[in-house]
């Protein structure tokens, strides 16, 4: 006799435990429209264009300018900070909710920031902050 427990294998712990779902009768439903529009759902292809961009770029009007705020994000990126730069978004947070009560995030205070500098951007052009900030102006 061995001393090992006996386990169940893995296709007894991740097999299916409600009913088939082919004998239950789906009634008969229009399908939904897409929330995405057409232009940005689908993928335009050219065959005379051999950019990068495979997606028409998604247009930013003033309704949809604001950030996304609390809510689950699906796309991620990944920021490298100095010191520095961490203590100064982490002094920001803390004045926003030591002097002005917003208890905000650091990713809140990121996408707030982002959504600012491209709005800027894209109504001052040449002349944004960015584009100065990143000539060394």
């Amino acid at each position: 006799m061995t001393r090992r427990a006996s386990l169940p294998g893995a296709d007894e712990l991740f097999r299916s435990t409600s009913p088939s779902l082919t004998s239950v009768k789906q009634p008969d439903v229009e399908p939904a429209k897409p929330l995405v529009a057409p232009a940005i759902a689908a993928p335009t292809t050219s065959p005379s264009k051999k950019g990068v961009r495979a997606i028409q770029r998604r247009r930013v009007t003033t309704v949809d300018r604001s950030p996304s705020g609390r809510e689950r994000h699906d796309e991620k990126i990944t920021v490298y900070l100095s010191p520095d730069e961490l203590y100064d978004l982490d002094q920001a947070r803390l004045q926003l909710r030591g002097d002005l009560g917003l208890a905000v995030d650091r990713g809140r205070i990121v996408r707030e920031s982002i959504a600012v500098i491209i709005a800027d951007l894209e109504a001052k052009g040449d002349q944004s902050i960015l584009a100065r900030r990143l000539r060394g102006q």
